[in-house]
């Protein structure tokens, strides 16, 4: 691991949100993939670090949509490179 403090965790992260957001969001949210499953939205994609993952909560915010969960499902390789 980098000397990064462990607040700059970046990876591949889903977010889920109560009520229905359509794919045609995907470029407002960095290019995330979007479903809808039982009155849900789930978003997943990769986030470079905290920053850009507090920046696309913000924006569910900004929509209105109650956020539900926030996961990090895995972390980047150490082969490729950070956005």
């Amino acid at each position: 691991m980098s000397s990064k403090h462990h607040t700059d965790l970046g990876g591949i992260y889903e977010i889920r949100v109560f009520g229905k957001l359509s794919n045609k969001w995907a470029d407002w949210f960095d290019g995330f993939a979007i479903q809808q499953t039982n009155g849900e939205t789930v978003l997943t994609g990769r986030v470079a670090d905290q920053a850009a993952l507090h920046g696309l909560l913000s924006k569910i915010r900004d929509l209105g949509l109650p956020l539900l969960l926030v996961k990090r499902l895995g972390a980047p390789s150490r082969h490729q490179p950070q956005e």
